[in-house]
């Protein structure tokens, strides 16, 4: 017994020691670069095909073969990739989630290139570089560990590398080649990769899918260890190796055999799901979380391209033969790809586990028609797929449960998780797909038929997702998508949002799925593969995430161009097309917007040319000339006025305006200042709820009040609010000034929603709503504007106001228009947000939150980046709003503007409340003449 204990020890060891490398190479170019390269498994299988190919193909000595391939090749291709495909990225800013799909470009695209060139079979003639004794292997893993914390620790390159990790930008500001430090670590990484590939090759199945993703499944060791702890890298690496061959002991009698088999044989997966689900999330962070909408799905659909569509979709019908075994994947794979439509191009929401749920939807239809399903009665084939699909819809819960906490990599690697385990414990047991047939739905039996059949499901799905892309939901997921505390702000439900995306997700993917397997006449696990899942996710981001016809172009690509190949070809172009997110981060259309361009750039005359021809034709310059002439001329300042568009660059005031009508005495002029010495005249607006010309009534006697009492707030033990208390009546501008770090902004946000106090209550009209969420809070009359831009860059500007209007605690059909009249932003009301100027877009914040009619707004540093002239028409703005019975919290820095604005004034130092009361009063009391505050720190 003690001997096998020992033998299993070692066996796990060996892997666990293979683990470890994977592990330090994916620490080491994630401390390096930011990036968790999800291309590591395929770099390691590339390394050990060209291994093999060196010394099989080629007779190659095998160290030679081994030294060129783990010390030129693959430092080669980290190198590279990172001059490439990431550095371009780090460029424009180092968005993660468009960072992650080139990742995942880079695996499907050497996946791809490895089956075009070697096929898809497995290898079993791979040679042995280090013997299956594990001291090697372990001895390899620990001496990497200890030379790459030698380097960063005692070396000056292990500074710059701590630096570039901490900050890439300050880094890069103190003299740091960040250049430098990130090709060290894709290089660094890329060897570990070659040599974990190398080392496994000749002891496990050496194929384009299968390698790439055994190797990933071990990510959850550097997740274990925060993609920064090497030795707890290590650790748990050889611990998971050791306790997954000392499982193999156990026998247990029953139906827990197999589930402990499984368990044993995939202890990594567990890891991973643990890893990835319960841990805190890695990568987290506010800002390029959600994937952005491509410019493919931002262009309006070509006329006739619908027609096009079905014409090509109906040609099987009518040109075919009697087998159409190939067309039959097409609409099938078009319903999965749709799901993705849903909760990745609409929502935002990155999801890799889609093939999980199209495999699940394959399988309970086989297990529905075999009477095989638990509980449930053998039924046809078209009921079962409809039951199936009810049954696998509530599974979306698997991933967007985490979606709700997780965001970017940490959600990627949630979705990842649940795809692989789904596919490690349910698709690859025999208990749970052995002996399954699937046939077709009674008289479609034939391919035409069924093919027909497949049509109409199809058409069915596409109204469904064009539902969800239009109308009130289909703005708020879009919403959600550009800016999610924004759409929450705003009244968006997102956690309901969000999992509602990927219930609807999951139903799409598991119909797809049934009629795919319904296609194949089988279940196949294969098709289900999670490499598979990668695939789909690189095409439909590509090819346009937010776009129908972007899903039909991928699933008839996918199928077309496999078609009768040795496969591959299909991975190998959107891998492609996925790494060129580097160099055109709107996808391919805008790669090819780009070049036809430059093709079609018409000549110019220079300013002088212009000048010559009036000369020697003596005769007016045509439109364009003038134009040209226009353009080459210094504009003046006058002209500037004269040429400044109706909805000019704009105020950034963050503030909400509940007047049915602009003042009578002047509008926004060029600088977006309202005209006239008075905008606010002492009138009193209408609200929004009444028609123009109204009169507005007085504040009502019990207008709502909102009270913080008693807040008490920390974070990692330290103390940012303690015992304040504060209270917004309506009609009144109330301010919350303080240094740096005295709690405003922790009670600004305590106040919105967006964090809990630990001890206190928030009460609005005598209700106690401290638990109640940010939307929540915005749909009962509570609403917040932001220091940062919070718009929807996607939508419209109309779109961007009736998401606030939609969602706000009054809908009123004429307050779109209204806040659109008062901000003077009809004129652009149909542009794109991305396009307009700063101004205009604050102008939309504001016109949006007004929109909602609300009680009560909160302001968060309103004046930041306005000057004088601006923060005046801010001052007149917000003073006609209180006029108008609103009730107004300004958290702000700016003195001027607060003593010129508020009512009554809180200030706030140490987290505590040290002086309130009339703002004249107060300021003059806590503040120097110089505008210091007192207790001696800056405010």
């Amino acid at each position: 017994m003690a001997s096998l204990s020992y033998d299993l020890t070692l066996a796990g060891l060996s892997v666990g020691s293979a683990a470890a490398l994977t592990g330090i190479g994916l620490v080491v170019t994630y401390r390096a670069t930011g990036v968790l390269n999800f291309a590591h498994g395929a770099i390691a299988m590339l390394c050990a095909y060209l291994l093999r190919h060196f010394t099989v193909e080629w007779d190659w000595p095998l160290w030679l073969a081994a030294a060129v391939t783990l010390f030129v090749v693959a430092p080669a291709i980290g190198l590279v990739l990172e001059r490439a495909v990431f550095r371009p990225l780090a460029v424009l800013g180092g968005d993660p989630a468009q960072t992650l799909v080139a990742s995942i470009g880079v695996f499907v695209l050497l996946v791809g290139g490895a089956a075009l060139i070697w096929g898809q079979g497995a290898r079993a003639d791979v040679p042995t570089l280090v013997s299956a004794d594990p001291w090697g292997q372990l001895a390899a893993a620990v001496v990497l560990a200890l030379a790459v914390w030698a380097v960063t620790r005692f070396t000056r390159f292990g500074g710059e590398l701590r630096a570039v990790v901490d900050n890439r930008r300050l880094a890069v500001l103190a003299g740091i080649d960040a250049d430098r430090v990130a090709a060290a670590g894709w290089a660094f990484g890329s060897f570990t990769a070659g040599l974990t590939g190398v080392l496994l090759a000749p002891y496990v199945r050496l194929d384009p899918y299968g390698m790439p993703l055994l190797v990933m499944e071990v990510v959850a060791v550097a997740v274990a260890a925060r993609m920064r702890n090497l030795p707890v890298a290590v650790v748990v690496a050889l611990g998971i190796g050791v306790a997954q061959s000392q499982l193999t002991r156990l026998h247990p009698a029953g139906w827990r055999e197999p589930l402990l088999q499984a368990v044993g044989a995939n202890l990594f997966v567990v890891a991973l799901l643990i890893a990835a689900l319960v841990l805190p999330g890695v990568g987290r962070g506010a800002k390029g979380d959600a994937l952005p909408r491509t410019a493919t799905a931002r262009v309006p659909t070509p006329p006739g391209a619908w027609i096009v569509a079905v014409v090509l979709f109906l040609l099987p019908l009518g040109f075919a033969g009697s087998d159409l075994t190939t067309s039959v994947q097409v609409p099938a794979l078009g319903v999965i790809l749709l799901s993705l439509v849903v909760v990745t191009g609409r929502g935002g929401q990155i999801s890799l586990g889609q093939a999980a749920y199209a495999g699940l939807g394959a399988l309970f239809t086989a297990l529905l028609t075999n009477g095989r399903f638990p509980g449930l009665p053998e039924l046809p084939a078209l009921p079962a797929l409809a039951v199936a699909v009810l049954l696998v819809a509530p599974l979306g819960l698997l991933t967007g449960w985490p979606a709700i906490s997780r965001h970017g990599l940490a959600l990627a690697l949630a979705t990842f998780a649940v795809g692989v385990g789904v596919s490690r414990f349910v698709f690859a047991q025999p208990y749970a797909t052995s002996g399954l047939n699937l046939g077709r739905p009674a008289g479609f039996g034939g391919d035409r038929a069924y093919y027909l059949l497949e049509l109409l499901l199809l058409g069915g799905a596409l109204l469904l997702v064009a539902a969800l892309r239009r109308g009130r939901t289909g703005r708020a997921l879009a919403a959600m998508r550009d800016h999610e505390a924004g759409a929450e702000a705003a009244g968006v439900p997102v956690r309901t949002l969000k999992l509602a995306a990927f219930v609807i997700g999951a139903a799409l993917a598991a119909l797809g799925g049934g009629m795919l397997g319904m296609g194949l006449r089988a279940f196949d696990p294969t098709a289900f593969d999670p490499v598979r899942g990668l695939l789909w996710f690189a095409a439909i981001v590509v090819l346009g995430a937010d776009s129908l016809l972007g899903a039909l172009l991928a699933g008839a690509l996918l199928v077309g161009l496999d078609a009768g190949t040795r496969g591959g070809v299909a991975a190998a172009v959107i891998g492609i097309l996925a790494i060129l997110i580097g160099r055109f981060p709107g996808g391919p259309y805008e790669a090819l917007r780009t070049t036809t361009h430059r093709l079609r750039r018409r000549p110019r005359l220079t300013p002088t040319g212009v000048r010559v021809r009036v000369a020697l034709t003596g005769a007016d310059l045509p439109s364009t000339a003038r134009t040209e002439a226009a353009a080459a001329t210094p504009p003046t300042a006058s002209a500037d006025t004269a040429a400044a568009p109706a909805p000019a660059v704009g105020s950034r005031a963050a503030g909400r305006h509940k007047w049915a009508q602009p003042p009578e005495d002047g509008g926004f002029d060029g600088s977006g200042q309202r005209a006239g010495a008075e905008a606010a005249g002492g009138r009193t607006p209408s609200r929004p709820g009444r028609g123009p010309g109204q009169e507005a009534d007085p504040p009502p006697p019990r207008a709502p009040v909102l009270e913080a009492h008693g807040l008490w707030l920390a974070y990692d033990g330290f103390t940012a609010l303690r015992d304040v208390s504060l209270l917004v009546p309506p009609g009144r501008v109330t301010a919350v000034v303080g240094p740096n770090g005295a709690g405003k902004s922790s009670l600004f946000h305590c106040l919105a929603g967006t964090v809990r106090p630990g001890r206190g209550r928030v009460t609005f009209a005598g209700r106690d709503i401290t638990r109640l969420p940010a939307h929540a809070r915005t749909r009962v009359g509570v609403a917040r504007t932001f220091q940062e831009l919070a718009v929807f860059p996607t939508l419209s500007v109309a779109e961007n106001v009736r998401v606030g209007a939609e969602q706000g605690r009054v809908r009123d059909a004429a307050a779109l228009d209204r806040a659109l009249r008062l901000f003077e932003l009809t004129p652009v009301r149909d542009h794109p947000a991305a396009d307009l100027p700063t101004g205009t877009l604050r102008r939309v914040e504001l016109a949006r939150a007004l929109a909602g009619d609300p009680h009560v707004l909160l302001l968060d540093e309103p004046a930041a980046g306005l000057d004088t002239a601006e923060v005046a028409t801010l001052s007149r703005i917000l003073r006609a709003l209180a006029a108008d019975g609103t009730a107004l919290l300004v958290v702000e820095h700016d003195l001027d503007l607060v003593a010129g604005l508020a009512d009554s004034v809180y200030v706030m130092t140490a987290g505590r409340v040290v002086a309130s009361g009339p703002a004249d009063q107060v300021l003059e009391g806590a503040y120097t003449e110089s505008g210091t505050y007192r207790g001696g720190e800056a405010p």
